[in-house]
């Protein structure tokens, strides 16, 4: 009878019973979710119309997380389900984080999922050419976490040695553009080092047809930078990399623009340009490939898979050049008498158009 009495006290008055929630500072590599990493244990949720979603603070008592789940009308009885967390010896298993439930789940079920640590998964989908800059920017925006905290991590040296294997300035050009599910919200080592894991597995793919390249990864990983900010069609990626290993064998400037921009860009501290100027092109950065006679510094994007691929499978050409016909396509020329004329018939004519205005 005294431990029935004893049991009533402890579940009944449990905001003096001192459970604490255990915290998930570091999720283990599983609970990030892409195409490239998918796993069993965490899923990206329906709707989240359809879901009931609560919060579970780092160092609440196992009594507020009940009280919790029954304000948000998931449980009828708080006794009955901390008796039920005490009797599986699960007062103290719980794990901190974002859930999300269904309505109807049984008492047994909710505890399973906060014992699990099966935390609610949010998605945001990087695009590929996006910069770190831009992911840092959506990363923040949807509440993942601080933009500067991102950033810090992508320029923090020992840190790029240890994903890489290598000496780098930043992670920018390794950091695989996708879908991702991620927690809110997530430690920005973690999801770096996940991008970067998801990077290598689609490089390696790639690489594993074709690779009798004479570029270093760094320097395939740069060009495929420049070839992603070219051209958004898929079938004028391969042929823009040809162009672009023309040059570079014939030593010519690549005289890119998205380098010149990006060099901008990282100059402003993540500032997009407006447009390009006449000084930016005759200024000699280490981006500006209408300056320098190689690629530049590093990659100016995050290239995706068909990037990459277009750089270790480029298609054989003579062309030298290539010019917008401003609907997304370019036109492409073998020497720079065709492409003056490619210039003069689809830029400067729509330049003169658009001052007619």
């Amino acid at each position: 009878m005294k431990i029935f009495i004893l049991l009533f006290f402890i579940l009944h008055f449990g905001s003096s019973y001192p459970v604490e929630v255990q915290s998930q500072h570091k999720l283990p590599e599983y609970q990030l979710k892409n195409q490239y990493a998918k796993n069993e244990k965490v899923s990206a949720s329906k709707s989240e119309k359809e879901l009931i979603i609560i919060k579970v603070k780092k160092g609440m008592s196992f009594h507020q997380v009940a009280e919790l789940l029954k304000t948000a009308g998931l449980i009828e009885n708080v006794f009955y389900f901390k008796f039920l967390a005490w009797f599986r010896g699960e007062m103290t298993k719980i794990k901190s984080g974002e859930y999300a439930f269904e309505p109807g789940i049984s008492n047994q079920n909710i505890l399973n999922i906060l014992v699990s640590g099966k935390i609610h998964l949010h998605k945001i989908t990087f695009p590929e050419g996006y910069n770190i800059y831009e992911i840092a920017r959506d990363l923040e925006k949807q509440n993942f976490l601080k933009a500067k905290d991102f950033l810090s991590v992508c320029h923090d040296s020992h840190f790029i040695e240890k994903l890489l294997g290598e000496k780098r300035n930043s992670l920018e050009g390794y950091l695989f553009p996708d879908t991702y599910y991620l927690p809110q919200p997530i430690d920005a080592k973690h999801l770096a080092k996940q991008m970067v894991k998801s990077f290598f597995t689609v490089y390696e793919q790639v690489k594993i047809k074709n690779s009798k390249i004479q570029l270093n990864r760094h320097e395939a990983v740069i060009l495929a930078s420049i070839v992603e900010k070219e051209t958004g069609l898929a079938k004028e990626r391969a042929l823009i990399a040809s162009v672009f290993y023309n040059r570079l064998k014939k030593r010519m400037r690549l005289e890119s623009d998205p380098t010149i921009l990006y060099g901008m860009m990282k100059k402003a501290g993540g500032l997009v340009p407006l447009n390009i100027r006449k000084k930016d092109i005759l200024q000699k950065t280490p981006y500006n490939t209408y300056r320098i006679s190689s690629l530049p510094k590093g990659p100016i994007s995050n290239p995706g898979e068909k990037a990459l691929k277009a750089v270790f499978e480029p298609e054989h050409s003579d062309f030298l050049y290539f010019v917008s016909r401003n609907d997304g396509s370019h036109v492409f020329s073998k020497t720079y008498k065709e492409h003056k004329k490619n210039v003069e018939i689809y830029q400067k004519s729509l330049i003169r158009k658009r001052k007619r205005r």
